[in-house]
């Protein structure tokens, strides 16, 4: 078992950064894949980043390729995703979420831990 939490979200302006984190706690012995995901009101919730505990292995949906940069730190046990140049169109709650299965760009099905999400909008 294992819990997450995500912070970092916010406002911010098209352009403009932001940088979410999302801190995993619990007694486990096991290395989890991680990712991230987001969903705007209305749509279904999509895979935006991906990366593994035991590799240096990342992932990322088209639409933010080159913008996005996820990575993680084991010693804080903690993920992070890098937004830059953010456009209105990214303005989503985002989640974090866990799998003991390997990384990749597979759906939400694929993860087994989530976090209650937190939002991000990008206004223009």
């Amino acid at each position: 078992q294992v819990q997450l939490v995500e912070s970092g979200g916010g406002l911010v302006q098209a352009g403009g950064s932001l940088r979410l984190s999302c801190a995993a706690s619990g007694r486990t012995f096991t290395s989890y894949a991680m990712g991230w995901f987001r969903q705007a009101p209305g749509k279904e919730r999509e895979f935006v980043a991906a990366v593994s505990w035991t590799g240096g292995s990342t992932y990322y949906a088209d639409a933010v390729k080159g913008r996005f940069t996820i990575s993680r730190d084991n010693a804080k046990n903690t993920v992070y995703l890098q937004m830059n140049s953010l456009k209105p169109e990214d303005t989503a709650v985002y989640y974090c979420a866990a799998t003991l299965k390997v990384a990749g760009t597979y759906g939400p099905s694929h993860y087994s831990y989530w976090g209650q999400g937190t939002q991000v909008t990008v206004s223009s």
